[in-house]
């Protein structure tokens, strides 16, 4: 197996000072946020002023991450606003947004 295989993956989102919400997925949540700061990786997070990582949650594999990434990207920010207030498990998000970890 190697390293990166064994790392879980991580969906996560963060807050910029404009009150907008950026979705990302990664294996070092804090270091991705050090690059997004940097203005390195997402066009989306270059040019913005970034007040928090205000969630996270541990998806497992790259796949189910991309997915369930795929997924809160689609909802309506008020529904982001939920996930990001609700105490959220694994299990529990991927049921919020429908899919199961078979699906990976």
């Amino acid at each position: 197996m190697t390293r990166a295989r064994a790392r879980p993956w991580f969906v996560y989102l963060i807050r910029t000072r404009d009150g907008t919400l950026y979705t990302g997925i990664s294996t070092d949540v804090a270091r991705r946020f050090s690059a997004h700061a940097r203005g390195q990786g997402a066009k989306f997070t270059r040019g913005r002023a970034l007040q928090a990582i205000v969630f996270r949650c541990r998806v497992g594999t790259r796949s189910l991450a991309s997915r369930v990434e795929h997924r809160i990207k689609r909802l309506a920010k008020a529904r982001k606003e939920e996930l990001i207030r609700s105490p959220t498990t694994r299990k529990r998000l991927l049921e919020r947004l429908h899919l199961a970890a078979s699906d990976a």
